[in-house]
């Protein structure tokens, strides 16, 4: 027996996506899903998505980490989704469709811009890590890091695994950890904000993260970032737009960035 499958990239964030509308797909076994994502072994992918039907929204986002457990919002995820949902004919250019955190609507430019509206995001807290630290919840919690301009070393040479790996599990985000984001400041804040993200459940550095650099946009913004915010991540780059409330929250907040398809197949 052999599953169809596809793949899609958003800014180098993967993802291996199966129409699941047929409600066919065993998503209960953890270590099958693994097995796909896995870079070796199975078809590679950071998670893996299923389009499901669902009543009074055009379909279902359910998604899982690439180490097979179900996972909170992906913003490229949900970005590559709906592209692949244009592609299958479900929707022609707008999307309604219901997520882990909630309805989202989202858009598909004539570019192949895909443009998805996140939830409205209380206002950043003090991380307990770091005086530079600060804590959002953009649908998956994000911890960020701010590096200064001059500060050694870099972001390009930044060693993200450790750092990262060290706050993911870190005593103040138990049981559940968090994401980790590193973020060189620009000397001009109108510039890209380079980001690096360490995701739990892939346990590694990832190429992009939608929610991550949602999450770095609006904490920028209480560094002279203005909406929108532009954000370079090692896959390319994103923007998020967004209005900000009198009590430091925000609203109206969307991603936008490019989400292709990268190859179709068939797997045992």
């Amino acid at each position: 027996m052999s599953l169809t499958f596809h793949k899609y990239q958003g800014t180098g964030n993967d993802f291996v996506i199966i129409d699941d509308r047929a409600a066919q797909f065993d998503h209960t076994d953890q270590s099958r899903i693994a097995a796909l994502c896995h870079r070796r072994f199975g078809i590679g992918a950071d998670g893996l998505m299923l389009l499901r039907n669902r009543e009074g929204y055009d379909f279902e986002m359910v998604y899982f980490n690439a180490d097979g457990a179900p996972s909170s919002m992906c913003g490229n995820g949900g970005r590559c989704l709906v592209a692949f949902a244009k592609h299958l004919g479900v929707i022609e250019t707008n999307a309604h469709f219901l997520a882990v955190d909630g309805p989202h609507e989202a858009r598909v430019e004539a570019d192949g811009t895909v443009r998805l509206k996140m939830i409205d995001v209380a206002a950043p807290q003090r991380a307990d890590i770091g005086e530079e630290d600060v804590f959002l919840h953009t649908g998956s919690p994000h911890h960020i890091h701010f590096l200064d301009p001059e500060e050694s070393p870099s972001l390009a040479e930044f060693n993200v695994f450790a750092a990262g790996h060290d706050i993911r599990y870190d005593q103040a985000y138990d049981p559940a950890g968090t994401n980790v984001n590193f973020v060189q400041v620009p000397a001009d804040p109108a510039q890209p904000w380079p980001v690096r993200t360490y995701e739990r459940g892939v346990e590694d550095e990832t190429y992009s993260c939608g929610t991550g650099v949602t999450a770095v946009a609006l904490a920028a913004s209480q560094r002279g970032a203005a909406s929108p915010v532009r954000l370079s991540t090692p896959g390319g780059e994103l923007e998020v737009s967004f209005e900000t409330q009198a009590n430091g929250s925000f609203t109206n907040v969307w991603l936008s960035g490019p989400a292709l398809r990268v190859f179709g197949g068939e797997i045992a």
